[in-house]
């Protein structure tokens, strides 16, 4: 056998099964039942080396990570996770390696009931590719062309870690513990995406920048919104460790965050903090959705606050 095949051997040795699963890893493609009455819901994300991650993130953080913003796509729609194919591209076929990284991405597979059913691997620059499979009723998934004007624009969790530990590492400074596990380890908000369906009426996750991901829902909605910049939710960590200026910067375009942004009529915002509440999760109101196309934010003096980018650029 092969050094490949020993590596996928590994690999379908350790991942769990679901009886919608009808055929898994092993064979030229994956064989699955879809629910009656679901639609599919499919979404695939890349991670490379030195540009996702440091290169030097443990193989276990690397595995969630590759999972958990796939996911992060999947309950930015509001759907509940099922499957997913991985395709690793790796310098050298290191079985220690590759057993580090299912460390990672089987934990958060097993804790959202997701079966791993089949991908590739091939030698090349350190790069990670999973697409992720999920389930919604038909006419219930979150999109990003809903949002109506007055609606409240709303955020779950904190903004701005990830991208503050990211810039301590880049900085050659000790990067905060509890930062860097945004970094590495994002949480998908699953519960607080399936919880949202039927009360939000767009939706989106952070990855690339709040400004710059609320700018797709707006664009996609044909409406504009007006964030208020000091109303975005900090973590203790972040406001000890940076000053309001670089932290304003950090939340609003910072990205990697993988929180839910979202908006939502005003008469339901009892509903959706006790929604999210049930996942132990506070949502925040950030703003609102106004008739101008353009994103705008302002401070707590009414006065407009412009960042030099509103999020991260892949070209």
């Amino acid at each position: 056998m092969s050094a490949e095949f020993d590596l996928i051997a590994r690999i379908r040795e350790r991942v769990a099964v679901r009886s919608d699963v009808v055929l898994g890893i092993g064979d030229d493609a994956a064989l699955l039942a879809v629910p009656a009455g679901m639609q599919l819901v499919v979404a695939m994300d890349t991670l490379n080396a030195g540009v996702h991650f440091p290169a030097e993130t443990a193989p276990a953080d690397i595995g969630w990570k590759s999972l958990a913003v796939n996911l992060s796509d999947l309950t930015a729609m509001g759907a509940r996770p099922a499957w997913c194919t991985l395709s690793l591209s790796l310098p050298e076929g290191e079985a220690a390696w590759v057993d580090g990284f299912l460390d990672g991405f089987l934990a958060l597979a097993a804790r959202h009931d997701v079966a791993l059913v089949g991908g590739d691997t091939t030698r090349g620059p350190l790069s990670v590719c999973v697409t992720a499979h999920g389930f919604v009723e038909p006419g219930k998934a979150l999109r990003r062309d809903g949002a109506r004007v007055g609606d409240d624009v709303w955020v779950t969790g904190t903004l701005g870690d990830a991208a503050a530990a990211l810039a301590q590492w880049r900085k050659g400074t000790a990067i905060d513990e509890t930062l860097r596990v945004r970094l590495d380890r994002p949480e998908p908000r699953v519960a607080a995406g399936l919880a949202l369906s039927g009360l939000a009426h767009a939706c989106i996750d952070v990855s690339d920048g709040l400004l710059s991901d609320l700018g797709h829902i707006c664009e996609a909605s044909g409406v504009g919104a007006d964030v208020e910049i000091d109303a975005l939710p900090a973590s203790p960590a972040l406001r000890s460790t940076f000053d309001v200026a670089t932290r304003r910067v950090l939340q609003a375009s910072g990205g990697d965050d993988y929180e839910l942004c979202f908006t939502a009529a005003v008469d339901v915002r009892d509903a959706i903090e006790d929604a999210v509440h049930r996942d132990d999760l506070v949502a925040t109101r950030i703003g609102r959705i106004v008739e101008a196309r353009r994103v705008s934010a302002f401070d707590m003096q009414g006065q407009a606050w412009v960042p030099e980018k509103t999020g991260y650029a892949h070209f």
